[in-house]
């Protein structure tokens, strides 16, 4: 996993512009409502060759249509444009990402833009930041089958939960000044979950 590592630090710090082909979207997902999004897809796409696939779950502070977009066009577009994947980041639909509403939302969108797109099945990755973080692990606990791999960021965690994820590799990344979500609970997490021989790595990030 030590790829992840790379492009999501080096491409996250530098605050690079993404590829084109970033636009905003919605889609009515049955018994969610609209659900917007913003959707990144690389300028070589080529639907005769399948993409690798991401989604990208914002972090809590800026309800409405659009978030998922500023967080893909500022943070996860320019530390993954080098992996040539389509990335996928939805406004929460209902408050939070751990909640019936919201999973029936993002699985309405991602079972869509599966559809419309030829995506590499063995190359499907969701990632998080803080409240995103809480939320991938949360996606990545219930559908271990759909994610090949997971990178939740400065997020809380259910230990008990994080067994159900198997042996799909998780990157965990926390900053140890964290003021929000405790830095001790997620590298005790990674602690655990190697212990239990799961495939997880952990970056704990200094002075930020």
């Amino acid at each position: 996993m030590h790829w992840l590592l790379t492009t999501v630090l080096l491409g996250a710090l530098a605050q690079a512009t993404p590829e084109s082909g970033l636009r905003n979207a919605a889609i009515e997902v049955e018994g969610v409502g609209t659900v917007t999004y913003g959707i990144l897809v690389p300028r070589d796409y080529d639907p005769n060759e399948p993409a690798p696939l991401v989604l990208a779950l914002h972090p809590g502070g800026s309800p409405g249509a659009g978030y998922g977009t500023q967080f893909l066009r500022t943070v996860v577009g320019p530390a993954l444009r080098d992996w040539g994947a389509i990335i996928v980041s939805p406004d929460v639909p209902d408050r939070r990402w751990t909640n019936d509403t919201s999973e029936r939302g993002v699985m309405g969108l991602l079972d869509d833009v599966m559809k419309r797109y030829s995506i590499d099945l063995d190359r499907v990755l969701i990632t998080g930041f803080s409240m995103g973080g809480a939320g991938t692990w949360y996606l990545a606990t219930r559908h271990p089958d759909l994610f090949k791999a997971a990178i939740p960021m400065a997020a809380r965690s259910d230990p008990a939960a994080t067994a159900r994820v198997g042996n799909m590799p998780v990157f965990i990344i926390h900053a140890r000044d964290d003021e929000v979500v405790p830095f001790g609970p997620a590298e005790a997490l990674a602690d655990e979950m190697q212990a239990r021989g799961q495939t997880v790595s952990f970056l704990p990030l200094e002075g930020v």
